[in-house]
């Protein structure tokens, strides 16, 4: 018995030119700071580290989309910045063929989390240079933040929806 494997087993009907792949990955943007200079290294610190993060999308054309992710982590001795460490990671991915609902996931969820374990490398090898400890960040659930934001979108629409008819 043989059988054929259809690459879009599951997929909507009609929707057989569904396509994500990923282009390029490539470092856009580096800062490092050592505000404190030697004097960080003189002292006992006791650092606070603080991280955002946040991506931007650029369409390049229907079907390729510059994604860059940003992460600042911030590292801090009470009010002194011990040290500060942005880095702007991006990645050019083909994403067509999706719903605007599930296109919109794809960018917001699949690709930043494509792009991070690249700034989180970037981070530790730059922190490292910086001749301070190694710091591995932790992993960021993606899909989690992007249905948070989904809710506080919805939430602040019917908000303002609700405003308007009072």
């Amino acid at each position: 018995m043989t059988e054929e494997l259809n690459e879009n087993a599951g997929a909507p009907e009609g929707d057989t030119n569904a396509q994500f792949a990923l282009q390029r990955i490539y470092l856009k943007d580096l800062s490092f700071e050592t505000p404190m200079g030697a004097e960080a290294f003189q002292r006992e610190l006791k650092p606070k580290i603080g991280q955002e993060l946040s991506t931007k999308v650029n369409p390049l054309d229907d079907a390729h989309f510059e994604v860059v992710l940003t992460l600042t982590i911030t590292v801090k001795n009470g009010e002194d910045t011990i040290y500060l460490v942005e880095v702007h990671q991006a990645g050019i991915f083909l994403v067509k063929g999706l719903e605007k609902s599930q296109m919109t996931q794809v960018i917001n969820v699949l690709c930043p989390s494509t792009l991070y374990p690249y700034a989180r490398e970037v981070v530790d090898n730059v922190v490292i240079k910086g001749s301070f400890p190694a710091l591995m960040l932790p992993p960021v659930n993606f899909e989690a933040l992007f249905v948070q934001a989904m809710a506080e979108a919805k939430a602040k629409k019917d908000q303002n929806t609700s405003e308007v008819a009072h």
